[in-house]
């Protein structure tokens, strides 16, 4: 039976992913910051799909269309960058992920568990069902809030949750999001585990009694619905309103849509291009509602995390040019105080998280990140976390679902510690 099961995800399996025939991924290695500035050019040159971005001495890992695979390996041998194959045949590591998570699924539902499980990646409706579920089973701490419809009219959800149903003016909040680049599905689970946290299994009590919590698992619910059904790498929403080309190349990249120095630096005119900023800044509505949570509470928000994937970095900014805020200080403080907690924890076959600026992390520049936004507005701590998932061993793209669980967990012990500092720092500035 367990062999027919198998034989049959694996015929589901070669009927996807076929838009990736003769697609190549590599290692990319710099071991300068020309070089990593090099990088930058070359994404636009060859059209390159980076998922995990390098950074000195720390190899990342980009995409390469079948067109471009001679011209690319010229440029990179130029610039004298190291680089290896990751995968020869990247629709045929699709498959092989796409096998290992529905097995996993499959699993799941024979045991029939009502908890939000951690052994595999979950479709949106299983987000959305749990974050009704919590909020109805503790409704003197949780209230979900459904502020906005996607472009496809899909339901943006999210949790507060307050033991003084927001009313107390003199607790710090704590705002975290996820899933704003649609393909990046490390990122909904460690929102999703944080709501765990703080309402099923409490462990940090003083997280939940002295702060007040927003929590957004999945910002681009459109997006992220698409790279399960049709299209594994998509990034962007699926607006077709932005552009006269729109309807056939949709969506906009939703960290490039910020009202930050927005369609200056690091992005793309074409509609097609999966870093297109859109037609104006806050375009997308996945964007706005962002934006009106933070405008809603900004004069108590403390922290704010948007979680991404992958390469083990926690960034700050300002992104655009590299330069600094007045309060760098604070933000690299805090930051290597959340990193040095995850240290403590994480696998050996985890890179340690680089903290830094992130331009001066990743060698370029790009604008019209939440990030910076926020910080911009007066969100006094501003992150970018880019979750764990670098490593050769793995057999696909995506974070092999076994260390699902462990990522989470690291990345709560990385946010106890961010928002105890920022709680700090809060009280600290409101007694001046």
């Amino acid at each position: 039976m367990k062999v027919l099961a198998l034989l049959c995800l694996a015929t589901v399996a070669l009927a996807k992913h076929e838009q990736y025939i003769g697609w190549k991924s590599y290692y990319l290695g710099p071991t300068t910051f020309e070089q990593l500035q090099a990088i930058g050019r070359l994404h636009d040159e060859f059209d390159l799909d980076i998922l995990s971005h390098p950074i000195l001495e720390r190899e990342g890992i980009t995409l390469v269309k079948p067109e471009h695979h001679v011209a690319f390996i010229k440029a990179i041998e130029d610039e004298g960058i190291p680089y290896r194959i990751h995968r020869d045949d990247v629709k045929a590591a699709l498959d092989y992920d796409d096998m290992v998570i529905e097995k996993r699924r499959s699993e799941r539902a024979a045991r029939n568990s009502r908890e939000m499980p951690y052994d595999s990646y979950q479709r949106i409706a299983v987000i959305d069902e749990y974050l009704q579920d919590v909020a109805s089973r503790y409704p003197d701490i949780v209230t979900l809030v459904t502020p906005a419809n996607t472009f496809n009219g899909h339901p943006i959800q999210y949790l507060k949750i307050s033991t003084t149903n927001f009313e107390d003016e003199s607790k710090p909040v704590i705002f975290i999001d996820g899933g704003i680049h649609a393909r990046e599905w490390i990122s909904p689970p460690t929102v999703t585990y944080a709501i765990r946290k703080l309402v099923e299994d409490v462990t940090e009590s003083d997280l939940l009694d002295k702060f007040d919590w927003i929590l957004l698992p999945v910002v681009n619910p459109d997006g992220y619905e698409h790279t399960f059904t049709s299209f594994r790498f998509w990034r962007k929403t699926r607006s077709t309103d932005q552009h006269q080309l729109s309807p056939a190349c949709p969506g906009v990249d939703g960290n490039r849509n910020y009202d930050f120095f927005w369609n200056t630096v690091g992005t793309n005119p074409s509609p097609c291009s999966d870093t297109y900023a859109g037609s104006r800044a806050f375009s997308e509505i996945e964007t706005r509602v962002v934006r009106d949570i933070v405008n809603e509470n900004l004069h108590r928000i403390a922290l704010y995390l948007t979680m991404h994937s992958y390469g083990s970095m926690i960034l700050y900014p300002w992104g655009h040019d590299g330069t600094l805020s007045p309060n760098a200080f604070a933000l690299h403080v805090v930051g290597i105080a959340m990193a040095d907690k995850i240290h403590e924890s994480q696998l050996p076959n985890f890179p340690s998280y680089a903290v830094g600026n992130s331009l001066l992390v990743i060698g370029y520049g790009a604008a019209g990140a939440a990030e910076d936004w926020a910080h911009l507005v007066g969100v006094p701590l501003s992150y970018t976390y880019e979750l764990p998932g670098l490593d050769g061993g793995f057999n696909g793209f995506h974070l092999d679902p076994i260390y699902i669980e462990q990522v989470v967990k690291d990345t709560w012990e990385g946010i106890v510690v961010g928002a105890r500092e920022a709680g700090e720092l809060f009280l600290r500035k409101k007694s001046l």
